[in-house]
Order: C-alpha cells, then sequence, then structure tokens
C-alpha cells in the first residue's frame, strides 16, 4: 500500500546529521517550492531540499521583505516535508519576531518535519541578501534568538543554522567575529550570506570550526561555484534557493508568449513535462491500487 506521508521525520534529522558528520560534504539542496518539485529533486539524487523565503515570496507574488508568516511558510513546509524522504532546510528569515516568536517559529516547524531551518541578524523590513540596503541588528540580539531557538528544539536533531548577512554591511572579519558568536550562542552549523570570492570562501572555512553552507544563488553577489571546487573548500551544505523557481518561470513566459503569438501550444508540447511522467511523480498508479482494493476493483472491473 502507498504511504501517504512516507516520512519519519525524527529518523530524517538523524540521517542529515550523519550525513553531515561524514564530512564528504557539499550536501546538495536545490529549492523546491511545491512537494512535486521535491519528488524530482530526490528521484534525480540530491541529498536534501530547501524551501527559500525569498522564492515563496515570488511565488505569492510579493517581494522578499519579511511580509510573508510563519503559517504561510510552515504550511508550505510541511506539506514539502511530507512529499519527500529527503531533509528538509528551510529558510525562517528572522523568526517572525523576537526570542519569544523564535520559540514558536522552531517548535512549528518542527512539528511540521523540518530536519533544519536559519535564522538571520538582519533587522526588519529584511532584504534579499544578495541586495543593497540591509541592516544588521546587534550581535547579542541575534545571541539571544539563537539561545532560544536551540532551547526550543524539541528534537535535538533539528540543525539550526545561523545565516550572517554582515559581509555586505560590516565586512568579512565582522561576519567571521559573528559567527564564532552565534556558535557560541547555541547555533550547529552557520551560513555566511554573500561571500564575494574563493578567497572568502576559503578564509570563512579556516575560522569557523563548524559546519558551513554556502548558498549558490543566480545574480547574486557570490560567485557560482561548483560543488568540486566547494568541496574543496571545505563547504559541508549547498544550497540553489531560486533556481528551480527561476527555470520554470522563465519556461512559462517564453511560452505564454509563444502562445499569444501563435494562437496555439502545439510547437511548445515537445518541451513540456508528458501526462505520463506527471502520473509517475504523483505515484497515480499507486493511488488506484489503493482506490481498486477498497471498493473491490471498480477501476478494472
Amino acid at each position: 500500500m502507498i504511504a501517504f506521508e512516507p516520512r519519519d521525520a525524527a529518523a530524517t534529522r538523524r540521517a542529515f546529521r550523519e550525513a553531515l558528520a561524514k564530512g564528504d560534504g557539499p550536501l546538495r539542496l536545490p529549492g523546491a517550492l511545491s512537494p512535486l518539485v521535491a519528488r524530482v529533486v530526490e528521484e534525480i539524487g540530491f541529498e536534501g531540499v530547501y524551501l527559500s523565503g525569498g522564492a515563496l515570496s515570488a511565488e505569492l507574488g510579493m517581494p522578499d521583505v519579511g511580509l510573508s508568516t510563519l503559517s504561510e511558510v510552515a504550511e508550505r513546509a510541511g506539506r514539502i516535508a511530507r512529499a519527500t524522504r529527503l531533509p528538509l532546510v528551510v529558510d525562517a528569515d528572522t523568526g517572525f519576531g523576537e526570542a519569544l516568536n523564535v520559540v514558536r517559529t522552531v517548535q512549528e516547524l518542527e512539528r511540521q518535519g523540518v530536519a533544519g531551518l536559519h535564522l538571520e541578524d538582519q533587522r526588519n523590513p529584511k532584504r534579499c541578501g544578495h541586495l543593497g540596503g540591509k541592516e544588521l541588528v546587534e550581535a547579542s540580539e541575534m545571541e539571544r534568538k539563537l539561545r532560544a531557538a536551540a532551547g526550543a528544539r524539541q528534537d535535538a536533531n533539528t540543525l539550526l543554522i545561523a545565516r550572517t548577512d554582515a559581509r555586505a554591511v560590516e565586512g568579512l572579519d565582522a561576519a567571521i567575529e559573528r559567527a564564532r558568536a552565534y556558535l557560541a550562542a547555541g547555533a550547529d552549523a552557520i551560513f555566511p550570506e554573500a561571500l564575494r570570492d574563493e578567497g572568502e570562501f576559503r578564509a570563512m572555512r579556516a575560522a569557523i570550526d563548524a559546519p558551513l553552507l554556502a548558498n549558490m544563488t543566480e545574480f547574486g553577489k557570490s560567485p557560482l561555484l561548483s560543488g568540486s571546487t566547494l568541496r574543496s573548500l571545505g563547504y559541508d551544505m549547498v544550497i540553489y534557493p531560486v533556481t528551480t523557481l527561476r527555470l520554470a518561470m522563465g519556461a512559462i513566459e517564453r511560452g505564454l508568449r509563444q502562445l499569444d503569438g501563435e494562437g496555439s501550444q502545439e510547437a511548445l508540447v515537445p518541451e513540456m513535462q508528458t501526462r505520463a511522467r506527471l502520473y509517475e511523480l504523483l505515484r497515480y498508479e499507486a493511488h488506484e491500487a489503493v482506490d481498486d482494493a477498497a471498493y473491490g476493483g471498480r477501476n478494472g472491473s
């Protein structure tokens, strides 16, 4: 019988921690806005999946300035987590408030089955990490949030990642100083946002004795480094947060313009995912088998 919710969240978190501890990284986590995309990520063979706050905001038709809510993020995270056996890491922005809000954020995301989440040290209204105009909270404020987050976990294996945006605001040395403070406050890993070149990635690795996450977002301030390069630099995780959204929206826009211009989608059909492939990802036959078993084979009799 098909398992409609195949994941054991505790086992997934444990396995994610074990994979990190092996040091064979970087574990690759493409962004997935939907359960269907997460299924493709899993089938192709990636090690995890990521839910980007910026991508979710865009999909909801809003800029990435802190407008999405915990409820919106948690609902989407739960749907994605239940669709795949891969570990899901979620962008929890600034925690949706102060320390007390962070406690609720951590516990709600845990209930949704996530394997990890990251909090950032921006001041609201926050900005995409690769845009200008960012402001930081005091390091002490971020430390308070991280202590609250660490204490809020119901599962010690939930990975708590501290993102610092200090490189673009205060410089690399300040980013390293904040990263060390955040680890001391209870973070398990560090996400140094918007590093400028391989030298800065290397310097961060040399300074920080904890797992590091690299952000390979397109059109940003960081170079698009290959997995092998990131491995040589000693990075443990890499996210591709908006890649799938950009691929999809590029194809959608081109296709709609062609439909508008030609009056038919016939020429686009070879570029489309087939009905058979969609049904394969949806596990259509397995669902039909459950229905047939329950109702005496009504679909085949």
